[in-house]
């Protein structure tokens, strides 16, 4: 068996090994980062308003379902129209 083939081999392996955990240091000192998207950010800014609104408006549903029940509930056509114009025209602007 000849001891400096050995020697050889094992100083390669140092010196791999050493170059390994150099690059090993090297990974541990970068750090991951996240990048939200401008459209995540108002799907979050989005999705925080709706959690923050209420569901249900209870006053106007109770004075509703009142006037419902006794019959005075009138819907006029011209306010009807009128209303559905200005929704119509805040989207299309």
């Amino acid at each position: 068996m000849r001891v400096e083939a050995y020697n050889s081999v094992a100083q390669i392996y140092k010196t791999n090994r050493a170059a390994g955990a150099s690059a090993a240091a090297k990974t541990e000192k970068s750090r991951d980062q996240v990048e939200i998207s401008s459209i995540g950010y108002d799907y979050q800014i989005a999705k925080q308003a709706v959690a923050e609104t209420s569901d249900i408006r209870e006053d106007k549903v109770a004075a509703l379902s009142a006037k419902v029940k006794s019959g005075t509930y009138d819907v006029s056509n011209e306010a009807f129209a009128e209303k559905l114009l200005e929704k119509y025209r805040s989207f299309m602007l």
